[in-house]
């Protein structure tokens, strides 16, 4: 591994763009101080189709997610069923660092139920959207405003921290917002308040407008950001929103959640830690192993060049650069495979190129004649083609063979 110059933007493990860091950008930037991970993998990342997670798959994801530095653990929504209180009871009882909170509905049945489990807080959610009030529950925005104060007090009075949770926030109307954040907190200030894009449909331009909106709605309020990916914004959501103040973001492992999922908590930390140079305390060479135990338990599979985590992230079969990537990982990469536990690895095919070739005999120490490696670069290339994939290791040693070895 190389030694180069330690800095906000390049060391031994990564190495980012630099104008990340120029004044002209970060000026634009006001990070809090203290910013926490939330995790709802539990709950959020349960809801994605055909997910079920065991009580004590649950206690073991949050065991992992605690030992990575994950600040606050969503363990579950009590008022589902009694295997789900047993588990958010069993969370609590680790005795984890994390904070361990239970989401539930404007109901006081619910928060005592939370309270029985020993959580920490509470993310109670009550509908906001115009789509939803108008649509879905047919609502007034009194009867938001009501059942959230009552809510809200009751959490309160029994000693837990409170996160309001108005949902479908990115497609309230402003004026409906304004009333529902003016009254709320007029008579029952809740800890926080979250701002959660449940469609996954707000710009992060937008998104750093209602995070403004709201701290000044509320008189300087923490913000909490809850993003989804429907149009493939969920992390940039959840970064702009950090950046414009918000304190928590809230996120699931691997990106699970309903419909397109949520923001990815691997993918937050690393661009937390490393785009904003900002350290949050999240070990995220641990979330390597968490990411792979969540996709086994969920059966839910991902995608081999996921960021942060996918399988073949430092994999290449380009011939461009092949000598440089195992000596010199990141001139090819912006983090290092082996900060991650994982390995540059290059592959043949179609697109592969000379110095691939002599990288991969020199693996083999097998010494060709120079007409030899053309006709096998050949070779390699015909049968990408005709396989439309890589070759295997056993099918370049095969090819190999048809060559007389220079002694």
């Amino acid at each position: 591994m190389e030694k180069i110059m330690t800095s906000s933007w390049k060391n031994e493990n990564w190495w980012v763009s630099h104008f990340n860091f120029k004044e002209e950008v970060t000026k634009q930037f006001h990070i809090p101080h203290k910013v926490e991970l939330h995790d709802a993998t539990l709950r959020d990342g349960e809801q994605t189709a055909g997910v079920v997670l065991k009580p004590e798959e649950k206690v073991e994801i949050a065991r992992r997610l605690g030992e990575a530095g994950v600040h606050r653990i969503e363990a579950g929504m009590p008022a589902v069923s009694e295997q789900d209180r047993k588990a958010i009871a069993d969370i609590k009882k680790l005795g984890l660092d994390s904070k361990i909170f239970g989401f539930v509905r404007a109901k006081e049945e619910d928060i005592h139920m939370c309270l029985e489990c020993g959580v920490d807080g509470v993310i109670i959610e009550l509908p906001i959207g115009k789509p939803k009030l108008d649509l879905q529950f047919n609502w007034s925005v009194d009867r938001v405003i009501e059942s959230s104060i009552t809510a809200i007090k009751k959490a309160k009075e029994l000693g837990l921290y409170t996160v309001f949770f108005p949902y479908d926030t990115t497609r309230a109307d402003e004026a409906d917002f304004e009333k529902l954040l003016t009254e709320v907190t007029a008579e029952a200030l809740p800890d926080s308040v979250g701002i959660v894009d449940t469609m996954g449909c707000i710009l992060p331009e937008a998104t750093e407008y209602m995070v403004k909106f709201v701290k000044e709605t509320t008189g300087g309020l923490p913000v909490e950001i809850h993003t989804h990916n429907d149009f493939g914004l969920a992390v940039a959501n959840s970064l702009r929103a950090v950046a414009a103040g918000a304190e928590v973001v809230h996120c699931c492992v691997n990106g699970m959640g309903e419909r397109t999922g949520n923001a990815a908590l691997e993918e937050v930390a690393a661009g937390i830690q490393m785009l904003y140079g900002k350290d949050i305390g999240i070990d995220i060479p641990k979330l390597m192993g968490l990411s792979e135990l969540v996709e086994h338990y969920t059966n839910f599979p991902l995608a081999v060049n996921k960021p942060i985590v996918g399988t073949a992230n430092f994999t290449r079969e380009s011939g461009i650069g092949a000598d440089t990537l195992l000596k010199h990982p990141l001139a090819m990469f912006a983090l290092n495979p082996g900060y991650l536990g994982r390995q540059a690895k290059l592959v043949l095919g179609k697109k592969s190129g000379m110095t691939s070739i002599n990288v991969r005999l020199q693996e083999l120490q097998v010494t060709l004649d120079e007409e030899a490696k053309k006709q096998l670069l050949t070779d390699v290339k015909n049968m990408g083609i005709e396989k439309k994939r890589i070759l295997t290791d056993e099918e370049f040693v095969q090819l190999v063979k048809k060559y007389p070895v220079l002694q």
